[in-house]
């Protein structure tokens, strides 16, 4: 018999619809039963890609006999940490403060008034690897809250204490300067793994908004000295290796395009093989930002392969993009991604030889029997081996590819979670916006543009965004990264079709931003909205994890308005907000990738254009083309035929035509140049 989970939308929770665990969601029904009969919370968090999640649930989850003693002692509640990220936060905090440590499935026990006092991730079923079984676990608090709840309640008391330190502290230390982002710069590039590509020891997540940061330093300070020093060469060279080494396959699929969630050796060989939306728009715009500065068709081919993948396998008919594809298939994680020599072989005929050459492909497999592939050949030493010549190479290996995915699609596939997540679009509308204009694909405009009229239809509800969509439905909560992302792809849709309904749209969110979540005096945002439900505490959240924080996102996003309108509304609230994380970023620059990006837009220069006259004029596409042939990060651009609408931006305001003819202007931190009407003054100029 169903649960209280039955009528979730969230495909994870509707997972555990059918437990014989008496789950609730989170919210008042479930908060007040436990408040009315004084029993201590199970709450378990976790999301649909997880595999773990998966054999808890089967070990334990679907066990009568431990349902029944959950059921008996304890009010259990399943969350989706990807619906309710604020929960997630909060009480992975507590887990980590509590064990050193963290994951999912988070398993965390509360008082009825929500203070964490005991905490894990996964229980077995029996006692091994140094862990208790979930049952003793359950016996262990069950007794401790009839006979110590005094203990209980004081140790709850502590924990709620640590997580509220630093929570709304102003800022202590003014924004980095530009001395210290050298000297981040520099410590990412000691601590660069030159061997295996990445930072840190496996598990190696990919970090593409650390990455993002070198490229744009690498990128601002060419623009600024024409030739690049030493050191930011090195930064580079390290962002590009990064971007080699982790698409050569194993974490990136070379056969259907896309990134998994992260690495489990440190050879980018073995992913953990869920692949999360936000991921994978992170991991574009890096390859993106890589083809721009190099030219090298290898980034952009990676970046193609990306989108492609998201169009075809996480799009919504109606233009959504959903979360995540699962781990598992069939029960066995990744099974739907491996091959066997002999499966090559059978697919490919005679030009199976080519692939296992590139691949290095044994009977023995490289992961349980099976290959992950990963290339083992560069296309040099491949093309010396068949006798070609190494522009051939990738031609030739994407028609092995596209038969691979043409046999690979007749398995089994992973679950999707079709929920679609207003801060994740946000991201990925970001990523197709960009690389349409880079790259002139008029296929990924239209996927931006069918993705922006989603999120600004679907997920509002009485006027006001929500964070999660699914199936006609939507949660009632929202929170900052859902908005800051949203306006960070409105932005950059604005920029690639300079449709003035995308720019208007960023801002009426970024006056909702600012009414709903502003902490006014601590500086920055909360992540939860003024009026959102009953939390142990507001949360805030300053590091950038697996995505860019909210407050990061906002942060960026604000001073992107302030270069398109001069408004001190914006730039001032970033400005006030950037110290928060000066002293930490410092010593844990991985963790504040975004924040980084955001400070060196903050630091350098900006430079406005704003471009008038006819799109249909032959001078007004090649301007556009001229602006759009480099990477600037420094910049933003905002076109329009004469005169421009009340809703363009203010940088278009009193821009006249010269002659009758398509004018640029040019400006710096708002101060403009001469307007031109010429390539060549443009290009000056720029």
């Amino acid at each position: 018999m169903p649960n209280q989970l039955a009528g979730a939308s969230s495909p994870y929770l509707l997972q555990h619809a059918e437990n014989p665990v008496d789950w609730y969601p989170w919210g008042p029904e479930s908060l007040e039963r436990a408040r009315l009969e004084q029993k201590p919370i199970f709450l378990s968090i976790g999301y649909a890609a997880c595999h773990w999640c998966h054999v808890m649930a089967h070990e334990s989850f679907q066990d009568p006999s431990t349902a029944a003693f959950m059921n008996e002692h304890f009010i259990n509640i399943k969350v989706d940490r990807e619906e309710r990220p604020d929960l997630d936060g909060i009480y992975m905090q507590a887990v980590q403060a509590m064990t050193g440590s963290g994951g999912w499935p988070m398993s965390v026990f509360l008082t009825p008034d929500l203070k964490p006092f005991y905490a894990g991730t996964y229980f077995p079923p029996v006692s091994r690897f140094n862990m208790p079984s979930f049952r003793d676990v359950l016996g262990g608090v069950a007794r401790a809250w009839k006979e110590e709840q005094g203990e209980i309640q004081r140790v709850g008391a502590q924990v709620k204490e640590h997580l509220q330190l630093g929570t709304g502290q102003a800022p202590s230390r003014p924004i980095l300067t530009s001395a210290q982002m050298d000297a981040i710069a520099g410590s990412l590039v000691d601590n660069y793994d030159w061997g295996y590509g990445g930072w840190g020891q496996a598990p190696k997540f990919p970090q593409p908004m650390t990455i993002e940061f070198l490229l744009a330093r690498t990128a601002r300070h060419r623009e600024l000295e024409e030739t690049l020093r030493p050191r930011h060469l090195k930064e580079m060279e390290a962002a590009t290796h990064a971007l080699r080494v982790m698409a050569r396959g194993g974490m990136y699929d070379v056969v259907g395009g896309g990134f998994a969630r992260y690495s489990t050796d440190n050879f980018w060989r073995v992913p953990h093989f869920e692949k999360m939306l936000y991921d994978n728009a992170g991991l574009a715009r890096a390859y993106l930002h890589a083809f721009q500065l190099t030219g090298d068709p290898f980034f952009r081919r990676v970046l193609q392969s990306t989108l492609d993948f998201v169009q075809r396998e996480l799009t919504h008919p109606q233009g959504g993009f959903y979360s995540s594809l699962d781990a598992d298939s069939e029960g066995h994680e990744g099974k739907f991604y491996v091959w066997s020599l002999e499966e090559l072989q059978s697919v490919l005929g005679e030009e199976a030889d080519f692939v296992i050459a590139a691949y290095g492909i044994t009977p023995q497999g490289n992961w349980e029997g099976t290959t992950v592939l990963q290339r083992a050949l560069d296309d040099a030493a491949l093309a010396a081996r068949f006798t070609l010549e190494p522009v051939q190479i990738p031609e030739k290996l994407a028609e092995a590819h596209s038969r691979l995915l043409a046999a690979r699609e007749t398995r089994v596939r992973p679950a999707t979670d079709d929920k679609i997540l207003a801060g994740w679009n946000g991201l990925m509308l970001a990523a197709f916006a960009e690389s349409a204009r880079v790259l002139g694909n008029e296929s990924y405009l239209q996927t931006a543009r069918q993705n922006a009229e989603f999120v600004l239809t679907h997920l509002m509800a009485d006027g006001q965004l929500r964070r999660s969509w699914r199936e006609g439905n939507t949660t009632p909560v929202v929170f900052l990264e859902d908005y800051a992302a949203l306006i960070l792809g409105l932005l950059e849709l604005y920029q690639t079709d300079f449709n003035p309904s995308w720019f208007s749209s960023a801002k009426s969110l970024a006056a909702e931003m600012f009414a709903r979540f502003s902490d006014t005096a601590g500086g920055g945002f909360f992540d939860t909205a003024s009026d959102g439900g009953p939390l142990l505490l507001r949360p805030k959240e300053l590091q950038d994890n697996a995505s860019p924080c909210g407050n990061s996102l906002a942060c960026e996003t604000l001073l992107k308005l302030a270069a398109f309108t001069g408004d001190s509304q914006y730039r001032d609230p970033a400005e006030h907000a950037l110290p928060l994380i000066t002293e930490n970023a410092l010593r844990f620059p991985t963790a504040f990738g975004n924040w980084l990006t955001a400070v060196e837009f903050a630091l350098r220069p900006t430079k406005e254009v704003a471009l008038i006259g006819s799109p249909t004029d032959q001078l007004f596409g090649q301007m556009l083309e001229l602006v759009r042939s480099e990477y600037r990060p420094g910049l933003v651009v905002a076109a329009s035929p004469y005169p421009p609408t009340s809703e363009s931006p203010a940088l278009l305001a009193e821009r006249p035509l010269l002659g009758g003819q398509v004018t640029a202007y040019v400006c710096e931190n708002l101060v403009c140049n001469l307007p031109v009407t010429t390539l060549q003054d443009l290009q000056k100029q720029l």
